[in-house]
Order: structure tokens, then C-alpha cells, then sequence
């Protein structure tokens, strides 16, 4: 039974806690909302740190989800600059960095994931970056501009996106990656070998296969990034995107499951029933492809926020959505849905040289994922049919003279 008057506490105020809070009245809840973030700005969209905010496009104001009167306005206490550091399950009770205990009738973790450090000498030094917050995001805007260089840790898609902006602002961008190929970890050879052939033809360096084994300086202030086989690759400022790590902590603490994240069901709820959590740092189901998975996406952070609201105020389940994500790159746009769990067949419809194609991952002849370049029909289209399972003719899906509504078999 719900309660539309209990009182809720969401630790984190990113994107998937903002959301969570708005959902919540959304669905007619009418109990005391309690939002703890330890940034100093309210609930804001990420994805244009990398993009529009380095570029001088957006700001805080631009981004934020809600007009900073909404909370007041809605019942929801917003403390800011301020993080949890204790959970007493039993006692129902969060203890914050100031010293206050704020007590709690459903408890939502929203408390994402932190940029994966590179334990190396110098990584303190002023000048090594990376990109989770707007704080980040200010200060990496300021070590761009015209005739800066810029060493990107890290091929994946933040690495990808920052190279993209820098260059735009006419830096100097060299992204070093530990695999053999950009993307190693996120998408298939095709599409690598796409990108980075993109990417060079505007500018942008690579070094493929480099372990990073030292940042050095001058002055405080990195001036190079030293390999493994010797070589230093001069620099004015570097950026380390190697990944992320659950902010599971505290949950961890407090005696909750966690598998590289807190482990939820599919109303993204814990083994505590008083307790949920959603977005980057929940271990989820994912019933199309029958594991647990830990998804880092806005997408997936919507749907986990309204999924828990309307579990919270009563309302029927939702039917679990297809994960997607996205990234802009230059005036590229890269549409992802599903994940290539388990597929036995790549196949590429269209022409990569034209910049505009998708690669499709089929297991028999089900779609299991699918990586659209400039190509929204066949990310929707690839999008529903993964969803409902209906199989597809893979010589049709090949054919581009077969539209994407008549490649089902």
C-alpha cells in the first residue's frame, strides 16, 4: 500500500533525483520531499557539460531542470552542498556533513557516480581534469581556447565529445587510450574505426595502445603526460575520462546489496522496502536480456525516477523500457538502443562514408542492439523492434531500398 503522506528523502540532486522529485508530484504524492545535494546548484542536465557548456552555449541557468522557486513552491526541501554520511536503516535516519539527522519514511538513493581516478604521480597536479559536474565543466572550459593542447585519458564517448568541443574553440586535442581502438568498451570495430577516422580527418590526434604512467609538470601545473615506452606528450591541461564509479558507499554501509552499484528490482526498489534507488548507481534488472546490468544514461535515470514515483504513490507499473543512450560529436549524432548482449551477427545498413548508416547486433534473427549515425528511422524502428521482440529479415535490413517498417520477416 502507498502513502501518499510519507515523508521522502532523496540523496543526490543530479538529474535522476531532480526528476524523481518532480515525478513524485507528478504522480500525486503529497508528502515532504527532502532533496540533499552536495553541489552548490540545484538539479541540472549533464549530457551538454561536454558539448554546449564547453562551447560557451549553456550555463546553469540554461540547464536546470526546474526554476529554482518549484521547489519551495512544491514542498520540497532543497539542502545544498551537503551529502549524507550516515544511514541508520533501523532508526530511519540520514546523518549529513553538517552534523544534522534528517529522519525519513521512504529513502531514494540518487547518488550517481564519480569520475575513476588514474593512481598515477602528478595526478594532483592543477591542470588534470575530469568531467562530472559543472564545477568540472568551468574549469575545463577555461584551459580550452585557441592554440591550447589538451591530452584526453580516455577514448571513450566523453573523451570523444570534449575532443569535438576543443577543437571547435580551436584546441589542440590528443586523446590516449589503453585498447587497441577508441570505444573498446561501448561499441563495436565498425563504429569505431568510424569515429576515429571522423575525428582525425578534423583534427583530433590518437594514441592507441599507450599506458599513461605519469602526469609531470611545472610550477604545480601539468605541462606533459609521460607513456610507459617513454615518450611525453606535451600538454596544457589533460583530461582523465576513464570511466566511472558507483556512489554505493554509504548504501554499501548501511547493509544494502551491491554489485558494482545497489542492487534494485524492476520498481527499482532494494531489499530494503523503504528504500530505492535510481540512475548511474543502481545495478538493475534488465528482463529483456535476463541480467542485472548498471546502466549510465539519462534515459535510464528517467525511467528509474518514474518508476519509483509511481511506486511510491500507488500508481499501475510501467512497462520497462528499451536502455538508449546517445552522444553528439561534431555534427554527428549517435543514437544507441539496446545492448549487444549475446548477438551473433553485425550487420551494417547504409554507407559509413556518407555519415549516415546503423550497425545492427541480431542474435538469430531478434535485433538485440542497434548504433545509429545520422540515422533516426532506423534508431526508432530499431528502438520498437527490440522491444517487441518481432524478428526481422537481416537481407532486408541490410537493403536500404527496404524501408525499416518493412524489414520484418
Amino acid at each position: 500500500m502507498s502513502d501518499l503522506k510519507a515523508k521522502v528523502v532523496i540523496l543526490g540532486a543530479g538529474h535522476a533525483g531532480g526528476a524523481m522529485a518532480a515525478f513524485l508530484r507528478q504522480a500525486g504524492h503529497e508528502g515532504p520531499i527532502v532533496l540533499i545535494g552536495d553541489e552548490p546548484i540545484g538539479p541540472y542536465q549533464r549530457p551538454p557539460l561536454s558539448k554546449a557548456w564547453l562551447k560557451g552555449e549553456a550555463d546553469a541557468d540554461s540547464l536546470a531542470l526546474k526554476d529554482p522557486a518549484w521547489y519551495a513552491d512544491n514542498g520540497c526541501d532543497l539542502k545544498l552542498g551537503v551529502r549524507a554520511t550516515g544511514l541508520n536503516r533501523g532508526d530511519k535516519t540520514v546523518t549529513l556533513s553538517t552534523g544534522e539527522t534528517v529522519s525519513y519514511d521512504i529513502l531514494v538513493f540518487a547518488t550517481g557516480a564519480r569520475a575513476r581516478k588514474l593512481p598515477i604521480p602528478g595526478a594532483d597536479l592543477q591542470g588534470v581534469l575530469e568531467l562530472r559536474t559543472a564545477a568540472d565543466a568551468e574549469a575545463l572550459k577555461a584551459a580550452l581556447g585557441e592554440g591550447k593542447r589538451l591530452a584526453i585519458i580516455g577514448g571513450g564517448y566523453v573523451g570523444l565529445e570534449v575532443a569535438a568541443s576543443a577543437r571547435a574553440l580551436g584546441a589542440h586535442a590528443m586523446v590516449l587510450e589503453r585498447e587497441t581502438r577508441i570505444l573498446a568498451r561501448v561499441a563495436c570495430s565498425q563504429l569505431s574505426d568510424f569515429f576515429i577516422a571522423y575525428h582525425k580527418a578534423r583534427g583530433v590526434s590518437f594514441e592507441l595502445g599507450v599506458e599513461i604512467t605519469a602526469f609531470e609538470g611545472e610550477g604545480g601545473h601539468i605541462r606533459r603526460v609521460r607513456l610507459a615506452d617513454g615518450r611525453a606528450i606535451d600538454c596544457d591541461a589533460a583530461l582523465v575520462g576513464i570511466g566511472a564509479i558507483p556512489n554505493d558507499d554509504l548504501a554499501k554501509d548501511a547493509g544494502l546489496e551491491c554489485v558494482n552499484g545497489i542492487v534494485v528490482d524492476l520498481d527499482a526498489r532494494t531489499a530494503d522496502p523503504d528504500v530505492f534507488a535510481i540512475g548511474d548507481v543502481t545495478h538493475r534488472p534488465l528482463p529483456l536480456y535476463d541480467r542485472q546490468f548498471r546502466l549510465e544514461s539519462v534515459p535510464n535515470a528517467l525511467e528509474q525516477a518514474k518508476v519509483a514515483a509511481g511506486v511510491i504513490a500507488g500508481k499501475p507499473p510501467l512497462t520497462p523500457e528499451v536502455p538508449w543512450f546517445w552522444s553528439d560529436q561534431f555534427d554527428l549524432k549517435l543514437q544507441i538502443a539496446g545492448l549487444p548482449f549475446d548477438a551473433d551477427t553485425i550487420l551494417v545498413r547504409g554507407d559509413p562514408a556518407t555519415a549516415k548508416f546503423a550497425v545492427f547486433h541480431l542474435k538469430g534473427d531478434q535485433i538485440q542492439a542497434v548504433e545509429a549515425v545520422n540515422s533516426p528511422p532506423e534508431f526508432m524502428m530499431g528502438k520498437q523492434l527490440i522491444g517487441n521482440r518481432k524478428a526481422v529479415s537481416p537481407e532486408r535490413l541490410a537493403d536500404t531500398t527496404v524501408s525499416m517498417k518493412e524489414v520484418i520477416a
